[in-house]
């Protein structure tokens, strides 16, 4: 049974599709931020895009409007690096990825390699050349790790859908055979990570809002947050007949979403 919008006390946050749509801020995204400020209700931003780090999201999100702190904001590269260094013993790696996301790596301390790497690390990657493909498709046939740092299959834009991150999957488990480890959303580790961040809140007091039923709502409905799905983006009401990801909630966009709470929370 799900949770009553009432009841929940704290929002993860979809970027893409969810919140903007390349530079254009969606419908009702400034009004719920607000009614979230007024309510004390804490959130964080969660995006499966790693092709800019938090520094880059925020400071995109203040130029549309929306003042917030980096530390709201949790990237796939982020938690790819935090899996990497926490729960694997690789160290080498070669990034298919844009310059951001090579440099979050190399924060965290893995060297960046382009012969006698012992993984290959996938983004979103808007730098995709011809040789990076060679060369990843050599290094996993030779026996490195694949690691991805999320599955979506295309990234909303404003000229319409581009391919991301699980599209290049799809080549390169073509190419080779080799699937990888996906460390983003649906995957737990992001939750995990935003479940610390916002200071215990149990995740059944959660509300995850997303619009993608593949990534967005799997996740939640795998780690048991309140799933909020908003059609603003990818994913169609028509999609959700054929679904087996299946959200609690369905909205228009996140306008209808502050409407709904400001009425749940007024009772």
């Amino acid at each position: 049974m799900a949770t009553p919008l009432s009841e929940l006390e704290a929002f993860l946050l979809d970027m893409d599709g969810t919140t903007y749509l390349g530079h254009r801020l969606l419908p009702g995204a400034r009004r719920f931020l607000a009614l979230l400020e007024r309510r004390g209700a804490p959130f964080l931003f969660f995006t499966n895009n790693s092709s800019a780090d938090r520094n880059h999201y925020a400071a995109k999100l203040a130029n549309m409007g929306l003042p917030v702190p980096p530390e709201r904001v949790i990237t796939s590269g982020e938690a790819t690096a935090l899996y990497l260094t926490s729960s694997t013993p690789y160290r080498r790696v070669y990034v298919v990825g844009t310059p951001s996301l090579e440099r979050e790596l190399a924060e965290a301390g893995l060297e960046l390699v382009e012969e006698g790497a012992e993984a290959v690390v996938l983004g979103f990657d808007t730098t995709l050349t011809y040789a990076k493909l060679e060369r990843a498709a050599h290094l996993l046939r030779a026996g490195a790790a694949f690691f991805a740092t999320n599955p979506d299959r295309v990234c909303p834009t404003e000229r319409g859908p581009i391919p991301d991150c699980g599209s290049i999957i799809a080549l390169l488990r073509t190419a080779t055979g080799a699937e990888p480890t996906v460390i983003g959303k649906p995957e737990a580790l992001m939750v995990e990570m935003a479940l610390e961040k916002l200071g215990g809140i149990g995740a059944e007091r959660v509300g995850l809002v997303g619009d993608r039923l593949y990534t967005d709502i799997r996740m939640a409905n795998r780690c048991g947050l309140t799933a909020i799905l908003v059609l603003s983006g990818e994913t169609r009401r028509a999609d959700l007949d054929a679904s087996p990801d299946r959200p609690d909630y369905v909205l228009k966009d996140l306008g209808q979403l502050a409407g709904a709470l400001a009425g749940a929370w007024a009772t």
